[in-house]
């Protein structure tokens, strides 16, 4: 059977985005290792974007991403040393006098090799002093190294992991330590997830004469495979410029965002290309189950068309109640809590890149959801399509 990754087709939204964080400087490989690309299909999707250029434009735009590279390796280069030396700096003022101590403080966040020459010393004399101090400063040693991971997760988790996520993530590295002991220590250095109590406005006209599909979930929010279960909604982010409105489509199985689309309205084209987005992407087979709110866009006939037109069966949550589509509301407030509400957007577009990046992505590949046995939705689902191939 091929693999059905190779049949992903994507919008020329989401290509859009791609190639504009490789435009404002991320390189090709990087970005395409986040979005689950080939480094070949992004190279030519930029190619593509910048088709409407001379050959000579397109060679000078190239010299300069390989200049604007190389600058960005020195740069990080010299940034760390320059963090280095901060940290030391802080370090010796607290009266410890020995350059050892700091390295063996900071290995867990810097090479070793690089730790001993920004600060002056041997590789091999640190090894040596740390063979030589005593059991009880190993304690020490060991426990702020766990600082040092916990610190570095957090970061990395966009500061919206509380303890149990980041125990999650020690452990998938292998890291076994407790989650009270995790706990005390996120404690102790004031990390806690970001919240927010902003409310969260109507998006849904569910006063209309289109026809309404039955409730067909009933709250049964479970699926043993990828693509038997899709829940959609309709969100919105604030800009200076107005508001801009998000459909998604979640899968109920992997928890992923499978199809997603941004604009200025609330038309039902709006819904209509997340929809296509998700159908693109994962060519569902007939049977699947589209549960969403009342909404006039749900309801429409070109919608409903669509859905018709690949064996989908809709499913509509009660008037009013938003707990018949819970999984989905919560998407859009841990959007909203964890990202959307501690940023100021100048524009829309800003906005877009903003949401692309929450969603393709930390949600979709990096963030650990407690309800898939802290895994991410890109391992859930190739874990359920391995399964899959495996009893065809």
């Amino acid at each position: 059977m091929a693999d059905k990754r190779n049949r992903r087709r994507f919008t020329p939204e989401f290509k859009a985005q791609a190639v504009k964080r490789v435009l404002d400087g991320r390189g090709i490989s990087e970005v395409a290792t986040e979005l689950g690309l080939s480094t070949g299909q992004l190279s030519t999707w930029r190619t593509e974007h910048l088709a409407g250029g001379s050959a000579e434009a397109l060679a000078q735009r190239k010299a300069e991403e390989a200049d604007m590279q190389r600058l960005r390796r020195e740069n990080k280069r010299l940034e760390e040393e320059n963090q280095i030396l901060r940290k030391a700096a802080a370090f010796f003022a607290k009266g410890i006098a020995t350059q050892f101590a700091f390295v063996s403080a900071e290995r867990a966040n810097h090479a070793v090799s690089l730790l001993c020459r920004v600060v002056g010393v041997s590789v091999s004399g640190f090894y040596a002093w740390l063979q030589a101090i005593p059991t009880h400063q190993h304690r020490a040693e060991a426990e702020a190294v766990l600082r040092g991971h916990i610190g570095r997760i957090f970061a990395a988790g966009r500061q919206v992991y509380g303890s149990p996520r980041v125990h999650a993530e020690l452990r998938r590295e292998g890291r076994r330590h407790s989650r009270r002991h995790i706990e005390r220590l996120m404690r102790e250095m004031d990390l806690s997830a970001r919240q927010s109590q902003r409310p969260v406005p109507r998006t849904t006209n569910s006063r209309h004469d289109h026809p309404i599909a039955p409730n067909r979930l009933a709250r049964n929010f479970t699926a043993d495979r990828a693509d038997q279960v899709w829940l959609a909604d309709i969100s919105y982010i604030a800009s200076d410029e107005g508001w801009l409105y998000l459909a998604a489509i979640k899968d109920m199985a992997t928890r992923e965002i499978v199809g997603w689309s941004m604009a200025d309205h609330l038309r039902t084209e709006l819904c209509t290309d997340a929809l296509v987005m998700a159908l693109q992407r994962h060519s569902p087979a007939p049977g699947l189950i589209h549960h969403s709110d009342r909404g006039v866009q749900y309801a429409a006939e070109p919608y409903r068309a669509v859905l018709e037109r690949h064996g989908i069966v809709q499913s509509m949550s009660r008037r009013g109640n938003c707990l018949d589509n819970a999984p989905m509301e919560s998407v859009f407030a841990a959007l909203k809590v964890e990202h959307v509400h501690h940023c100021r957007f100048r524009t829309r577009e800003a906005a877009k890149a903003a949401v692309f990046d929450d969603i393709e992505v930390f949600y979709n590949r990096q963030r650990l959801h407690s309800a898939l046995g802290y895994r991410t939705p890109a391992e859930a689902r190739a874990n359920l399509e391995g399964i899959t191939m495996l009893a065809a």
